[in-house]
């Protein structure tokens, strides 16, 4: 792909995350059968991996959208959590999976968890399409995983670098990582 940086190196390819979406997607189903389930996609990182996800699910499913913020433009989290856009429909006694691009800290999620507890779901679990446990800080319990990376600045499949490179069918990394100065 001509429009990538450089310093891109490729992680996971288009089709090794469609086949671990598909293993995630029967194992939700498995999960969730007879039970009416909302998938709360947290945005705008995990659009692209939620909008797989939900296709690979064969349950009949609500889906919601939450919009959080913590990163800005910047390559490190600034630890405070902005909601940036709220649910529509009440999430009480709803069997609620969180869908997450990344969990890096944990601080995001622990916080979306903490407050989403507030609103009595019968149940809460998170799936996430990556997980950075070099970087943790906040144990957060990831119930459906795609894939573990090392502490890289990854990009692609719905995972961005100040806006840019949503688009790329796969994820990779930048090295050396953008100085965001």
């Amino acid at each position: 792909m001509s429009f990538l940086p450089p310093n891109y190196h490729p992680l996971f390819s288009r089709g090794e995350i469609a086949q671990r979406i598909l293993t995630l997607g029967a194992q939700i189903t498995q999960s969730y059968k007879g039970k009416p389930l909302t998938v709360l996609v947290v945005l705008k990182g995990s659009y692209v991996f939620a909008a797989d996800l939900v296709r690979a699910i064969e349950l009949p499913i609500n889906v919601e959208f939450i919009g959080l913020r913590s990163y800005g433009d910047r390559m490190t989290t600034s630890g405070v959590v902005e909601i940036t856009m709220d649910v529509k429909h009440p999430l009480m006694g709803e069997h609620v999976l969180i869908v997450e691009d990344i969990v890096d800290t944990g601080l995001t999620l622990d916080y979306l968890i903490k407050n989403l507890r507030t609103r009595n779901p019968a149940s809460l679990a998170l799936a996430a399409l990556l997980h950075k446990p070099s970087r943790t800080k906040v144990e957060v319990p990831i119930d459906y995983l795609g894939f573990e990376v090392p502490d890289k600045f990854v990009i692609g499949y719905g995972l961005d670098f100040a806006g840019k490179y949503r688009n790329l069918p796969e994820i990779g990394y930048l090295d050396p990582p953008p100085d965001m100065a």
